[in-house]
């Protein structure tokens, strides 16, 4: 798969990782004790939780199929993508077109180990161990150099992440950024956890910041979320609870009734 960017933190198992607890969830094994205690609380206060990562992976495979598919994208940026597990985005996109390159982009040093193991056989995609908000850093690395074609339209992912970071890094700042690196004819996929409850914002917002050493952002509003990318066009149907953009058979209908939820849709540049 070529290098891989050496990471100089060492994991940290005694603190819960947001890459980890998303591992749990989604019924991986490749999490800690502290991750577990920390899901068992967010469970106590949010307890969709699960069934939430679950709509959320579903969401992403699907729109990586269709901007695949139906837009002809081979070139993936992937922010905050987590561990490896089933139907990562590469196996998606290349089962449409077996050319497709994938940057992986994730600060959780354990991602980069997994990602290492997992991927190592395929040359059509790198892991960076990098801050997603370093959007300099992560184009000008050696390894998005090799696979991202600066004149290529690109799909830059922002599934369930922008909700880990706080408003003083200005989330809609960081869409444009990255936006701004882009070939005409890319999209950005752009999603992150909402509540209509005050109380479930605050309480998960304050719980997940205190469990993970404040590597947390903040649950937010619909408004708040919508606002990040106002002035762009968005695919139909436009944004909305993601288990509702273009089903396909796999759907799992989220409840209206639920605590919480993703709010996201996809961006055409």
């Amino acid at each position: 798969m070529g290098q891989h960017t050496p990471s100089d933190r060492e994991i940290d198992v005694m603190t819960p990782s947001v890459a980890r607890m998303y591992d749990w969830l989604l019924g991986g094994t490749d999490n800690y004790a502290s991750d577990r205690e920390a899901c068992e609380s967010l469970l106590k206060i949010a307890p969709s939780s699960k069934d939430l990562a679950l709509t959320n992976r579903a969401f992403l495979r699907r729109v990586v199929h269709f901007l695949a598919q139906e837009r002809g994208i081979r070139q993936f940026l992937d922010h905050g993508s987590g561990l490896p597990t089933r139907d990562n985005v590469h196996q998606v996109a290349q089962r449409v077109h077996p050319d497709t390159r994938v940057v992986y982009v994730d600060n959780d040093p354990i991602v980069l180990a997994h990602g290492r193991t997992m991927l190592e056989e395929n040359a059509q995609t790198a892991v960076l161990c990098a801050d997603m908000r370093r959007t300099d850093d992560i184009f000008n690395h050696p390894e998005t150099g090799r696979l991202i074609r600066k004149d290529e339209p690109t799909a830059a992912l922002f599934v369930s992440v922008l909700h880990c970071l706080p408003d003083h890094d200005d989330p809609g700042a960081l869409l444009r950024r990255v936006a701004k690196r882009l070939a005409p004819g890319s999209y950005l996929v752009v999603c992150q956890i909402v509540s209509d409850d005050e109380g479930v914002r605050r309480g998960v917002t304050e719980m997940m910041a205190a469990a993970t050493g404040g590597h947390w952002g903040r649950v937010r509003s619909k408004e708040e979320v919508t606002a990040f990318v106002k002035g762009w066009e968005l695919l139909d149907p436009g944004l909305v609870e993601v288990s509702t953009w273009r089903p396909d058979s796999d759907l799992t209908v989220w409840s209206s009734g639920n605590e919480w939820e993703e709010w996201g849709g996809v961006v055409a540049l």
